[in-house]
């Protein structure tokens, strides 16, 4: 699992304490790319829902100026692996975080639902 998921992104994940710290700044965009339906049950506050059947129609209105933090479904899920590779190749300063959602919830953090 190691090997696969480490030739899909080779940069190393944004922590939770480095997440804070940018949120604070607004300083990123934080991009959820579950499918919408998982997105409306619960997501990280203020994060941005694009589905990977959406991402690619989507880029251009992602910004450029901006670092995007990518985040997906738990430990297995290759959806945040492939928006940051898609992302990358756009042009886009974009990392992956190493919290997912469902990390995010269980330690007790503020979570938002549509």
């Amino acid at each position: 699992m190691a090997t696969c998921f480490g030739e899909l992104d080779t940069f190393e994940p944004v922590s939770r304490a480095e997440l804070k710290r940018c949120l604070r700044n607004d300083s990123v965009l934080v991009l959820d790319v579950r499918p919408r339906d998982e997105f409306e049950a619960g997501h990280m506050p203020g994060a941005v829902n694009v589905p990977p059947s959406e991402l690619d129609a989507r880029l251009s209105s992602l910004p450029v100026d901006r670092e995007i933090l990518v985040y997906c479904r738990g430990p297995y899920c290759v959806l945040a692996f492939e928006a940051v590779a898609l992302l990358r190749a756009g042009g886009f300063h974009v990392r992956r975080l190493e919290d997912r959602f469902p990390e995010w919830k269980a330690v007790g953090l503020k979570v938002e639902a549509a």
